[in-house]
């Protein structure tokens, strides 16, 4: 049976290469935002597959890489005051900040273990009443409900001892700001598709009625990616762009109410610190003044040094789609998974990674 739905699967992914063939009659570029779709498009080989006609970009929709160093060092330093526990997802551990990592900080006995959800994070702070426990909150809106969740059940059951450290990012403003600075044309944008799942797809109908390029959330499966794709070069040849949804088993077009709902009770709208733009207003969430006494921000003071970025790495330019993996200096020579010099490295979610492990003639 796995035998004949594979041979399903790849009789059905060559019609749609044929069709997207057929279709397309002249250059198209696209971005896939998310370093989900980044990461299946490599290691299915679908760029291979394309035409010519067709340029496939990565943007910047990885939570760590594009988590700024200003950020990784605010983490460090929380987790190096005595009496302190950070949490963290475990893709944050190797990033490196201006002066070290968390999994040097570890190193040195800083108390840093890696959760695989914020209900992990809420167990560690019940059995240790006597420490502060910070949860480090990256993510875009797929997370924020669920840290939004942790912070109420914290409210509810007095747990007194739990903080977020509050890094959250929303993906249309971002999008917004990357059309506006205009480094680059693009024709289409594969959406992301968990971040669709909570918001839904109206979010991004701005895209194609102010900037004319099309817009089309996918799923994470190499079909997923071959029909978003289809379709795009569809909307592009027409002159019709829009937003349309190929991942319909997984997004509404007024995507998950009840998520939305927790987000907005606990979160306002403010400004984020993004890798390689800088900071950004209303482009990411902060927890509501009802709730602030869970930020880690306003509950510790900490002294932070100047802020400074790796010499020679250009992640930056890759999480706006400026330049390539393959356009770094760094690339394979000196940043690799066992000595990464920047994000896109370390993340399993990362161009530079996705490259490095299944990048065919990229340097």
């Amino acid at each position: 049976m796995k035998f004949i739905d594979e041979y399903r699967d790849v009789e059905l992914g060559g019609k749609l290469v044929a069709k997207i063939e057929r279709l397309s009659t002249r250059p198209v570029r696209l971005m896939e935002f998310c370093g989900g779709h980044t990461v299946a498009t490599m290691r299915n080989g679908i760029r291979q597959l394309l035409p010519a006609t067709v340029e496939m970009l990565s943007g910047p929709g990885c939570p760590v890489c594009v988590t700024a160093n200003a950020d990784i060092d605010k983490s460090i330093a929380l987790a190096c005051l005595p009496d302190v526990i950070v949490t963290t997802f475990g893709d944050m551990m190797k990033v490196p900040g201006s002066y070290s990592s968390l999994q040097r900080a570890r190193a040195e006995m800083a108390d840093i273990r890696i959760v695989y959800s914020t209900q992990d994070a809420l167990q560690i702070a019940r059995d240790n009443p006597a420490k502060s426990v910070i949860f480090i909150g990256i993510g875009f809106e797929t997370t924020a409900p669920t840290i939004a969740a942790a912070v109420l059940q914290a409210e509810q059951q007095r747990i007194e001892n739990f903080f977020v450290l509050c890094l959250l990012k929303l993906c249309p403003p971002i999008m917004k700001v990357l059309l506006d600075l205009g480094e680059i044309k693009l024709d289409g944008i594969v959406c992301p598709g968990h971040v669709s799942a909570i918001i839904g797809s109206r979010p991004y109908e701005f895209i194609p009625r102010d900037y004319g390029v099309a817009c089309v959330i996918s799923g994470f499966e190499p079909l997923d990616i071959l029909l978003s794709v289809a379709m795009l070069v569809e909307q592009v040849e027409d002159g019709k762009p829009k937003v349309e949804i190929a991942y319909r088993r997984g997004v509404k077009a007024d995507g998950n109410r009840q998520a939305l709902g927790l987000m907005e009770k606990v979160f306002e709208v403010s400004s984020a610190d993004w890798r390689g733009i800088g900071i950004v207003p209303a482009s990411g969430l902060k927890l509501r003044k009802e709730y602030e006494r869970f930020d880690a921000d306003q509950a510790f003071a900490i002294e932070m040094k100047p802020v400074r970025e790796a010499k020679g790495c250009i992640c930056g330019d890759i999480l706006r789609g400026v330049k390539t993996p393959a356009d770094c200096k760094l690339f394979r020579r000196v940043c690799s998974p066992e000595n990464p010099v920047g994000p896109c490295m370390v993340s399993s979610e990362g161009a530079c990674a996705a490259y490095y492990q299944y990048g065919v003639d990229y340097g």
